[in-house]
């Protein structure tokens, strides 16, 4: 049996960027399909209001997300999906302060969430590198 052409492999097995982008998409459009349980992890401290962050991050997360889907714009779609990553990271630190009272295993996914951020970002680097 043959392998397939390389264009059809890379449909079939989508590459770390592509992965990548569409989630960032997703997570982009989720932002505004169910933009509540975003609103709750918005530090109150921050000026504006909670709807106007969750709606700013998820147009980020989609506009990364559309960079990184592009070859030609792969390289600094992934320095922005960095940026992106660090700046998202200040909302899961509130998650972690807002649920510190709930239930331990809410407290535990709020904890878990913290150094997700680290693989994130060292995979939109290898990206980076690899464009």
């Amino acid at each position: 049996m043959t392998s397939p052409p390389p264009e059809l492999q890379q449909i079939a097995s989508p590459t770390r960027a592509t992965q990548m982008g569409a989630l960032l998409v997703g997570m982009g459009v989720l932002h505004f399909v169910a933009p509540k349980p975003f609103d709750t992890i918005v530090p109150v401290e921050l000026p504006g209001t909670q709807r106007f962050y969750t709606y700013a991050s998820g147009a980020a997360e989609v506009a990364v997300g559309g960079l990184m889907l592009a070859p030609a714009t792969r390289r600094v779609g992934a320095l922005a999906a960095i940026a992106l990553f660090l700046a998202v990271w200040p909302g899961n630190i509130n998650m972690v302060r807002l649920w510190w009272d709930k239930p331990w295993y809410m407290r535990a996914i709020a904890i878990a969430r913290l150094p997700l951020q680290i693989p994130m970002i060292a995979q939109a680097l290898k990206v980076y590198r690899s464009s």
